[in-house]
């Protein structure tokens, strides 16, 4: 029965979870590259943690509107794995190469989530939906 039921709402779940992720994920843009709600300072235009910022912004904001999705998920879970070996695991053995230890949860899951996203492209309920359909 529950099977039957969650099997009715898969299209509009997963269009929830591709709208939330992409804002989510544009919300880490925002704070990186204009310094909103965050404690850090702005990194440096064209730094690599700049370019980090443009593309979670803009990928964030495509996921979510459901455009070029296939494209910006890929590249952005691209990011996000580097984010997490670079930032968080820097190569290290024993208890660092745990997220919860080093912190990179955040990182691991959005590379996942993303690449799941890219692989399923955006749905219907999504700018590339429409414009498959009206091309019919």
């Amino acid at each position: 029965m529950l099977t039957r039921l969650l099997t009715r709402i898969e299209t509009p779940a997963f269009t929830l979870l591709r709208v939330v992720v992409g804002l989510m994920f544009s919300f880490h843009g925002v704070q990186k590259i204009f310094g909103v709600l965050a404690e850090h300072a702005t990194p440096a235009v064209g730094s690599q943690i700049w370019v980090g910022g443009v593309i979670e912004l803009v990928g964030g904001v495509l996921m979510a509107v459901g455009l070029a999705t296939v494209w910006a998920a890929f590249i952005s879970s691209g990011t996000m794995a580097v984010a997490y070996t670079q930032f968080h695991w820097r190569g290290q053995l024993g208890a660092k190469l745990l997220p919860a230890i080093n912190e990179g949860e955040l990182a691991l899951a959005y590379a996942v989530v993303m690449l799941f996203i890219a692989c399923h492209g955006a749905g219907p309920f999504s700018v590339d939906g429409w414009l498959q359909r009206r091309t019919r």
